[in-house]
């Protein structure tokens, strides 16, 4: 992907962070690589509120962080590519902005696989063979492979919410209880 293309995906501080981590990375050969330490980051991010206050923190000297940084990136055993970007963002000030680096770097990686990725919220877990079948029946209508992308939220009682792009899809029993409800308010 040219260098112009990328950009257009990307703007703003984590646009240009990501760009460059993108661009390292395909150019290395290493977007599997990337692609897990930053899923292993955002699972930390999402995890751990010291985390998140060591990102945001004005309080945190540059030198703290990149010090928090380094040991937590040595810690998950994080490659080289991925440790030296956030050095880098922690020296600038910069991490801050990691959520939105993630989310700029795997729609780059996804755009140069030729992939989509899809959204997809269910009342239950969906299993590797469900995961795969809907994966395999989106690809059909999208007309590319799609990553599944997968959160559960119980108050859907049943179904599935996906998302591909700008389309959604709400099967979940929770929307056509809602449906039916609007209906009745309507007849009475």
């Amino acid at each position: 992907m040219p260098v112009a293309s990328s950009a257009t995906l990307t703007s703003g501080v984590a646009g240009r962070y990501a760009t460059a981590l993108f661009e390292i990375a395909r150019d290395g050969k290493l977007l599997d690589e990337v692609e897990r330490d930053l899923r292993e980051i955002e699972t930390i991010h999402a995890t751990s509120a010291d985390f998140r206050q060591i990102l945001a923190s004005p309080i945190h000297t540059r030198e703290e962080q990149g010090r928090a940084i380094a040991a937590i990136a040595a810690a998950m055993g994080l490659g080289s590519t991925v440790t030296n970007t956030l050095g880098l963002m922690a020296q600038n000030r910069r991490l801050f902005v990691l959520p939105d680096l993630i989310a700029q770097v795997r729609a780059l990686i996804a755009a140069e696989r030729g992939e989509v990725t899809a959204e997809v919220t269910s009342a239950s877990p969906l299993t590797e063979a469900q995961a795969k079948e809907l994966a395999a029946t989106l690809k059909k209508t999208v007309g590319k492979d799609v990553k599944i992308n997968a959160t559960v939220d119980e108050s859907l009682i049943g179904g599935l919410v996906v998302k591909v792009g700008s389309r959604m899809i709400d099967t979940s029993i929770r929307a056509k209880l809602a449906h039916l409800q609007n209906m009745m308010k309507e007849v009475g």
